[in-house]
């Protein structure tokens, strides 16, 4: 392997090995400690032998599926810069629709009660808090290594968020929540989707069966942890709006609705509880 590689050269090895531009881009940019703006300006720059072994090891596990985010170990959400590992789904732009849904509940300065079930890397409960400072949030999860590294970017954001090890509203006895928010795992057990996503952890992805488990449990409890006119805003599958609010409406709740995704899909629904 020749330490004389330029940019281009590496970048021409990506597209040799099928990888896609940005992707080739961002792992280049990771080994230089460089900007994608950079990497295009300075394409005859030279790699040195160690820059481009690690390159290609790269280059190698995202090929392999891995995805990218893991391999930097970050990935951008709603503004923020979240460091993610394997023990944490990567954050997607789509669930951004969750956090500006919840914003727009949220009155600037009040001191609203927020929880996020299931917050994974903590996207959710930390973008929500980062725009409304003032809300409480607080933010669970089953996977002791998830709400790791949840805490790890609440510190290194300077963002005051709770954290509570549990799984849904376990630990949650008698407190109750002007919001409840969650992006719970909702892939059907047979999806065939799920065998592209096996780098990612499982219990992230899918509660098995139909892929609604976890929502039936979210929504069944809701009620007992929601304030008077509380809401709940909750991501799902794009074939599952229809469900999603036919469970709402089972437990009583009023002024469902469902928002699209950035592919026009449904992929967000809410309700409240009228007092």
């Amino acid at each position: 392997m020749s330490g004389d590689l330029t940019v281009a050269g590496a970048l021409g090895e990506a597209k040799a090995a099928r990888l896609d531009r940005l992707d080739a881009q961002l792992l280049l940019g990771h080994v230089l400690a460089q900007s994608r703006a950079w990497l295009i300006a300075h394409d005859d720059a030279a790699l040195d032998a160690a820059q481009h072994s690690t390159f290609h090891a790269l280059l190698r596990r995202r090929v392999a599926g891995e995805p990218v985010a893991y391999l930097v170990g970050e990935k951008a959400f709603h503004g923020l810069v979240l460091r993610v590992d394997a023990n944490v789904l990567v954050p997607r732009p789509d669930t951004e629709l969750l956090v500006d849904w919840a914003i727009e509940l949220l009155a600037p300065g009040a001191a609203q009660r927020v929880v996020d079930l299931g917050t994974g890397s903590g996207a959710v409960a930390l973008a929500v808090k980062h725009a409304r400072p003032a809300a409480s949030v607080l933010a669970t999860d089953i996977s002791a290594a998830a709400l790791a590294v949840a805490r790890a970017n609440a510190a290194r954001l300077g963002l005051d968020v709770a954290m509570q090890h549990g799984a849904w509203w376990r630990g949650l006895e008698g407190r109750r929540f002007d919001l409840v928010l969650s992006n719970p795992p909702y892939i059907a057990g047979a999806d065939p989707h799920l065998a592209a996503l096996h780098h990612e952890p499982a219990l992230a992805l899918t509660p098995g069966g139909d892929g609604l488990g976890a929502l039936r449990e979210i929504i069944k409890g809701a009620r007992d942890h929601l304030t008077p006119a509380g809401r709940i805003l909750l991501e799902h599958g794009y074939n599952q709006a229809v469900a999603v609010q036919a469970l709402l409406r089972a437990q009583g709740f009023a002024a469902i609705e469902t928002r699209l995704d950035l592919g026009g899909q449904p992929r967000c629904t809410g309700g409240r509880i009228d007092p």
